[in-house]
């Protein structure tokens, strides 16, 4: 199934971190939700008060930083994914060599 979000929604796939703190397994249950993301999908953009439309500036394949209460959680084809708007995002994680 292919999804494609409208206007300046996007879809999201929360990236898992595995993170051990002094050799200490945490338990799924107690774990927060990452607040990182991988873009799946983007919407067309929105529209300014002229009606004239403007581009989102994340595309498909970025990694991304959002609030840990952003957009609304779907269950599509077994697999978590997110929708949020681009207000709701912090920041774009680059990759530095």
């Amino acid at each position: 199934m292919k999804v494609k979000p409208l206007h300046d929604h996007i879809l999201v796939e929360r990236i898992e971190e595995e993170v051990k703190k002094g050799g200490i397994i945490i338990p799924d249950t107690a774990k927060e939700k990452p607040q990182q993301g991988k873009v799946i999908a983007v919407g067309s953009g929105r529209r300014d008060d002229k009606g004239n439309k403007i581009a989102l500036e994340v595309k498909k394949g970025d990694i991304i930083l959002f609030g840990k209460y952003a957009g609304t959680e779907v269950k599509i084809e077994d697999r978590d994914y997110l929708i949020i708007r681009e207000d709701d995002i912090l920041g774009i994680i680059e990759k530095t060599k």
